[in-house]
């Protein structure tokens, strides 16, 4: 029998943990007391988060959650050198854009002015993007007792098929607002439903995750019963050969390989030092032309989101544009020094230096099905995803990680016997260069967590991908169980 702890304790949170008028008012404080104080440049950015999470394993909900924080940062410039100062306390908001004033100053007698930088040139016109591509009220709907109610439902499915299902589902509010001595003002508040969860039977597993705007899109109720019968048919599995093989990388496998694109010099900082795929490739068609991969903060699927935390409009940039390195994201400070356009793409940086980053990356869908994907194969590998990924050298691209879960040989074009995770080593550039179709299918998947953005892509078709040796199911760095991995 299903037991679920009772969550009439915890308060469903559809609203923003601050809103706007407090927030702005908050960063509008901070940025007049550093003016104030003698700041040359100030600027500040609130960002909340309110929102429940239903945690799960196996036939309970073992930690339901109410999460509602909220942060201020701001960043004064005193003779070019900048600080910042971070606080919870929005009544301390004076305070904090005083101190980060001091700071700098500070900073300016001890090591000297730098001379300030030239504004960076704006991207261009940019398109709308309106309250719908943010707000979903079924999202905001989705509480603590509609979530337990789903949960119910797929810890039931799993143990009805003998097997037992771990994981979270989870419904939130983000903000942000931004205010600037330049008089910019700024704020937005968006949805998010997400979803992750594994399924075990005997030894066959399979996962899911997902995450969006919109509830509607993350369609439980076919998820949980693909889950559950992809989790059965992967029992009985056997070591997969070392050798190479054509594959299909599901939409999370995808999604995955992409994840490391910060590394690879798509960025202004990477442009500026003169290193990476941008500063030293541009031009270069490194796949076809089907493989069209961007970071777009406006794309329908994922998290849009219309600026930055610098309060600059986030715009489209076409990273692989249909196979050809293309351009870099920036901030302002890195646009100024690569010469490039401001893009948007100011990473919130809680805990390290400013600096822009990829966060909203999408790879374009083609036409065909994962069936029509696998049809194409005479003998291969389904991998439904990818896992404990490390960048080994971010000038070639090269990646080092292991498939994982629901994972196939392919023969004669249908999938057969289920196969452990093995281990790879592959160029995600090499990879891309071999893709011959793209699935229609997308799912979304965060990057580490929501303040670093989402990855959303579709199944695509590699020939030849090369697998060592099997992965260790007794690898002490790695997660061991689906338990420790949705803890």
């Amino acid at each position: 029998m299903t037991a679920v702890s009772s969550p009439t304790t915890f308060v469903d949170l559809a609203e923003p943990a601050v809103g706007a008028d407090r927030a702005v008012a908050a960063c509008g404080e901070a940025v007049r007391a550093a003016k104030a104080a003698g700041a040359d440049e100030a600027e500040a950015f609130l960002s909340g988060r309110a929102g429940g999470y239903t945690r799960f394993a196996v036939d309970r909900v073992h930690q339901p959650q109410d999460v509602h924080e909220r942060q201020l940062m701001v960043r004064a410039v005193v003779d070019g050198r900048s600080a910042r100062v971070a606080t919870t306390d929005l009544a301390g908001a004076a305070d904090a854009g005083r101190r980060a004033t001091g700071r700098a100053a500070a900073l300016a007698r001890a090591a000297g002015p730098l001379p300030v930088l030239p504004a960076p040139a704006a991207a261009g016109q940019v398109p709308t993007l309106g309250p719908d591509a943010l707000w979903d009220e079924g999202t905001a709907a989705w509480g603590t007792s509609e979530r337990v109610d789903a949960v119910r439902g797929l810890m039931s499915a799993s143990a009805q098929a003998g097997g037992e299902a771990f994981g979270m589902l989870g419904r939130a509010v983000t903000e942000l607002a931004v205010v600037d001595h330049e008089g910019v003002e700024r704020y937005a508040a968006a949805t998010e439903a997400f979803g992750t969860f594994t399924v075990r039977i005997d030894d066959g597993t399979s996962h899911w995750v997902d995450l969006d705007r919109r509830l509607d899109v993350l369609d439980l109720d076919a998820v949980v019963a693909r889950t559950v019968e992809e989790a059965g048919r992967a029992r009985g599995r056997v070591d997969l050969a070392d050798g190479t093989y054509d594959v299909v990388l599901g939409p999370l496998a995808t999604g995955e390989l992409l994840e490391g694109f910060h590394a690879y010099g798509f960025t202004g900082d990477a442009v500026a030092d003169g290193v990476g795929a941008v500063a030293r490739r541009r031009g270069e068609r490194v796949a076809p032309e089907t493989v069209d991969i961007a970071d777009d903060p406006r794309a329908v699927r994922g998290l849009p989101f219309p600026f930055d935390p610098e309060g600059t409009d986030s715009v489209r940039v076409p990273l692989l544009d249909h196979g050809v390195v293309s351009d870099a994201v920036t901030d302002r400070a890195s646009a100024a020094k690569a010469g490039l356009a401001l893009t948007g793409h100011a990473h919130i940086a809680r805990e390290e230096t400013p600096h822009p980053a990829p966060m909203s990356l999408t790879m374009a869908p083609g036409t065909a099905s994962v069936e029509e994907l696998v049809g194409g194969v005479e003998r291969g590998v389904y991998v439904q995803r990818l896992w404990y990924l490390r960048v080994v050298d971010p000038a070639a691209t090269t990646l080092t990680g292991g498939s994982r879960d629901a994972c196939f040989l392919i023969e004669d074009g249908r999938l057969t016997t289920p196969v452990r995770p093995a281990r790879f080593t592959e160029s995600v550039f090499g990879v891309l260069s071999r893709v011959d179709a793209i699935g229609s299918d997308v799912l979304a998947q965060p990057l580490a967590n929501v303040w670093n953005g989402a990855v959303s892509a579709p199944a695509v078709r590699v020939r030849g991908f090369r697998f060592g040796s099997a992965s260790s199911s007794t690898s002490p760095t790695a997660p061991q169980t689906p338990e420790e991995e949705t803890a």
